[in-house]
């Protein structure tokens, strides 16, 4: 499949980090799954992993975070 963005990379299976902002937290998700263009770096997420990281962006956001790096867990 060729990137959307490019047009010219391949997508491949790989992982990204993902920063997520919102007002005036900032969390970033290391090694989250993703299909990754080989050529320009655009990633895509599945939509179960998309659920996932906003559930736990959700509950660090509860929980008073402000700034925070951590692993992505599947």
């Amino acid at each position: 499949m060729k990137c959307s963005i490019c047009q010219q990379g391949e997508i491949k299976q790989g992982k990204v980090t993902v920063p997520l902002e919102r007002e005036g937290v900032i969390l970033i998700f290391k090694n989250v799954p993703a299909e990754v263009c080989e050529n320009c770096g655009e990633y895509y997420l599945s939509e179960q992993t998309t659920d996932l990281l906003l559930e736990q962006a959700e509950n660090a956001i509860a929980h008073g975070t402000q700034l925070e790096v951590r692993q992505f867990a599947a």
